[in-house]
């Protein structure tokens, strides 16, 4: 396992040195990147009614309100749900 920890980090040294930019802002690069990937992945599961928000949001750790601002921005159609008042 160090092995190959070791050799991720000398490809992302080598990488940053080549291309004018921190290890750091590689990663995030990176975890962009992945991050856009299997958010993909769970839209086209929820267009397609086959995962729930709460199982999505739980996947990528983040709240439902940004899942919905994401669902905004990509024009995907989806339903709010407003709570009945309780008051009789």
């Amino acid at each position: 396992m160090k092995h190959d920890l070791s050799k991720i980090k000398s490809e992302l040294e080598n990488y940053a040195s080549e291309s004018n930019l921190t290890e750091l802002q590689v990663v995030e690069k990176l975890n962009d990147y992945y991050f856009d990937k299997k958010l993909k992945e769970n839209l086209k599961l929820y267009t397609k009614g086959k995962k729930k928000v709460r199982d999505i949001t739980k996947d990528l750790k983040i709240s439902h309100r940004k899942f919905y601002e994401i669902l905004e921005k990509k024009k995907v159609k989806y339903n709010k749900y407003k709570k009945a008042d309780t008051k009789s």
